[in-house]
């Protein structure tokens, strides 16, 4: 006989209560305890697990399409002329008035040698070497352009494909860095015709995409832009620190303004702001334009007399086709004064396509180049006398270092001419040059022509003159290339 304990109802009622808590406790301390153990593992873990992924830049080869650059802020705070001057540079031009200046100017300019720009109608004594513009067909269409310019990678593929080197781009990096060390204070370069020397150096650094953005170049070429400016605010557009009687100044003036119409392409593409860029380059190019001959070349003093000063007018007509990709004028401002321009270099070609200084072939033929590229860069580099330019240098044109067949002024105009040209005419002509220019340069990166030649070219522009000859493969895109 076994007893058995009955319990009752209530009791039973209370002992299941309490089995049904504990079940409950029992389930959510193991959730618990889960999540605390899959906590610790996270910290511990989880740094091995997860990594960040690097942000991976990469430049668009591809001409089509516009590459987006990162704005760099420039600073912009006037400041007035210091009592002596400054080793900073501020990054803003005095407005309209010339008493307080932003951009400090020494009392002493840097020696340098003279350079003699010549007499009026002498040509051997006047300035019949020298460009530094860099044209052609790269203007159309400035942004793609830009691309090939300032990645470093496509700088690189076209230099290789258009028949440069690799030792040729070193030469430049090492020219840059040249022109870097021997800058003003002030922003310009040499203690004569600063303008002009100024405005070759600005088109160097240009040429090889440097803007005011550039991490290593920037501050040098934004001197260099609003050292131009400055001069230019100060007389009223004209650009040249020459007073108005002397003769020369018109080189000096299209020369600047070429430098300062790219300088507010690229400014403008990349939404640089610098104060009277816009003013100061519309003005020049105004001037330029008022001050064509009747019989549409241009002369010493911007004289409107009948005629023209071809070595004179190559740098306005260059001048021009950059104020034009500018848009600060309509396109159609330019028709009449380069179809004039045109028709004047037409007039004067020899029969066996030489042009040579004024209306006389026969006198320094080596400006040809020059005379080409115009007809190129005003969209008829396939017209007659285009192509019977291009025969005369192919023909006639040598390069000897140290000897006058390596004159880098018609060399450079030359260098332009032959590779918008292209085939083989451009080819043999690359091999002439290339390689001998760049053995030529001298161990600072510089390339001195001094007494080679009976114009008046000194360190800093025969620099520059070579620099822009080892940029031509990448400064504009071949005119018949089709990129």
């Amino acid at each position: 006989m076994s007893l058995h304990a009955q319990l009752s109802p209530e009791a039973l009622e209370s002992l299941n209560k309490q089995r049904r808590n504990s079940t409950i406790s029992s389930f959510v301390v193991s959730i618990l305890v889960v999540v605390l153990v899959a906590l610790i593992l996270g910290i511990f873990l989880l740094p091995n697990i997860v990594k960040e992924t690097p942000v991976i830049v990469t430049y668009a080869s591809s001409l089509d399409e516009e590459t987006k650059m990162t704005e760099k802020k420039v600073t912009t705070k006037v400041v007035r002329k210091p009592s002596s001057p400054s080793s900073s540079m501020a990054k803003v031009i005095a407005a309209n008035s010339q008493s307080p200046t932003a951009v400090p100017i020494p009392d002493q300019l840097t020696n340098a040698p003279s350079l003699d720009f010549g007499d009026g109608d002498d040509f051997g004594a006047g300035w019949d070497e020298g460009d530094g513009s860099g044209g052609g067909g790269g203007f159309a269409g400035i942004p793609a352009t830009m691309k090939a310019r300032c990645s470093k990678a496509d700088r690189m593929a076209r230099l290789l494909a258009e028949g440069g080197t690799p030792e040729g781009e070193e030469a430049v990096v090492k020219c840059l860095n040249w022109l870097q060390s021997s800058q003003n204070p002030d922003g310009s370069w040499t203690g004569d015709h600063p303008v002009a020397m100024t405005g070759l150096a600005l088109l160097v650094y240009l040429g090889h995409c440097e803007t005011p953005q550039s991490p290593e170049y920037g501050e040098t070429v934004l001197k260099a832009i609003t050292y131009l400016i400055d001069v230019g605010m100060k007389t009223d557009g004209r650009l040249s620190n020459k007073d108005a009687t002397n003769i020369q100044w018109v080189y000096d003036h299209g020369i600047a303004t070429y430098a300062l119409a790219e300088s507010y392409t690229f400014c403008n593409q990349l939404k640089i702001v610098i104060p009277n860029l816009d003013t100061v380059t519309k003005k020049a190019g105004d001037m330029i334009m008022q001050g064509q001959s009747t019989d549409g070349g241009w002369l010493y003093k911007f004289d409107s007399a009948g005629g023209g000063d071809n070595s004179v007018g190559f740098w306005q007509i260059q001048a021009l086709k950059a104020c034009k990709h500018t848009a600060l004028w309509p396109t159609t401002k330019f028709s009449k004064t380069i179809r004039e321009a045109l028709g004047w270099l037409d007039k004067v070609q020899g029969q066996d396509g030489a042009i040579g200084y004024r209306n006389n072939p026969e006198q320094s033929p080596g400006l040809t180049g020059g005379g080409v590229l115009a007809f190129q860069m005003w969209d008829k580099g396939s017209s007659s006398a285009a192509r019977k330019g291009v025969k005369y240098i192919s023909e006639n044109s040598k390069f000897e270092w140290g000897q006058e067949s390596s004159n880098l002024y018609y060399h450079y105009y030359h260098a332009q001419a032959m590779i918008n040209h292209g085939s083989t005419e451009w080819k043999d002509y690359n091999d002439s040059f290339r390689d001998a220019l760049v053995k030529a340069q001298s161990p600072d990166g510089s390339w001195n022509q001094a007494g080679i030649h009976h114009g008046p070219i000194n360190v800093h522009m025969s620099t520059c003159l070579a620099a822009l000859m080892l940029e031509v493969y990448y400064r504009f895109l071949p005119g018949t290339g089709g990129k």
